[in-house]
């Protein structure tokens, strides 16, 4: 089975993970694995958990990394088919409840989603509007684009996507829907464009570009999963273990730097002038500023141009 998914800053997230020989490592998003064989090719024993909601990617990963899940076999690949926001329900279940030594997270949604059609994630392909990644989920783009409110639909639209037309175009859905069901992302296509100005479809970039982007979060609920996952894998961290996360969009981003802030500062309580003397934060930052690639992999991929990696390190 064919997965392929280009790997961006993978040398740069595996390093700053600082790997320890017999450690326990979680990729939070599987998808191809680009960052998992590169991990799992450093390391000469330890257990590496892969998480992905995508059934598609488990059954892809159980073909192509069949050797190292192997009994017996050093280091071990184990796969988890869950959203990564169960990470200690699901690490509990393995047998791991003792903390871990690294984990990182690729938040980039894996070529392959994109390229199959039938998945309704492009507004390349004419497809039914589904977007899930867990297609075990009853949410879907179908459900959101036809039922929603247009105030909700202009929220998500913004909040997620910031579309300056947010407004617009959600009021264009709901008026077309009146008509007849918006079956297929083709059918929101058009109407993406009838609702954008003339000189703005000129401008750059698809019209219907961050339309797309604000549905699929909101069918994922991915900012939500992602506090929730962040908050989690800190707590599980065992003291010099690692946590590097990459994102591709400002508002991931801004999720990710505001958590790490939360937990490398210490709150001065009201009335003191400093902070107690046995208060300590719970992270160290790797790097004041967000890891960018370098000038390589961004004539490779132009994806890489918009990614940002943040480490941080439990104290």
């Amino acid at each position: 089975m064919e997965f392929k998914h280009y790997s961006v800053l993978l040398h740069e997230t595996i390093r700053n993970l600082n790997l320890k020989e017999n450690g326990l490592y979680v990729d939070a998003t599987f998808g191809g694995g680009g960052h998992a064989r590169y991990l799992l090719s450093q390391l000469n024993k330890g257990t590496l958990v892969g998480f992905d909601q995508d059934d598609y990617a488990i059954e892809a990963a159980k073909l192509n990394f069949a050797d190292y899940m192997a009994e017996g076999s050093e280091p071990r690949l184990k796969l988890v088919h869950d959203n990564f926001s169960h990470l200690k329900d699901d690490l509990v279940k393995l047998g791991f409840s003792d903390g871990i030594d690294g984990i990182y997270y690729d938040l980039g949604v894996s070529s392959p989603q994109f390229d199959q059609p039938e998945r309704g994630f492009s507004y390349r392909f004419d497809a039914r509007l589904d977007m899930r990644m867990n297609r075990d989920q009853e949410l879907d783009a179908y459900t959101i684009v036809n039922t929603w409110s247009q105030k909700e639909l202009a929220d998500i639209l913004f909040k997620y996507g910031d579309e300056k037309y947010s407004r617009q175009i959600a009021r264009k859905i709901v008026e077309k829907r009146r008509e007849k069901p918006i079956v297929t992302t083709f059918d929101l296509v058009e109407i993406i464009k009838e609702a954008i100005p003339a000189f703005a479809r000129r401008s750059g970039g698809h019209p219907a570009k961050k339309t797309f982007q604000a549905i699929r979060v909101a069918v994922n609920n991915e900012l939500d999963v992602l506090k929730e996952s962040l908050e989690e894998a800190i707590q599980l961290l065992k003291p010099g273990g690692r946590i590097c996360v990459i994102t591709f969009q400002s508002h991931e981003d801004k999720i990710v730097k505001n958590i790490f802030k939360k937990y490398s500062e210490v709150e001065i309580p009201r009335g003191m002038p400093m902070a107690p003397a046995d208060a300590k934060p719970t992270l160290r930052l790797i790097s004041r500023k967000p890891i960018v690639a370098g000038s390589e992999e961004l004539n490779e991929n132009n994806r890489s141009h918009s990614a940002k990696l943040r480490v941080a390190e439990k104290l």
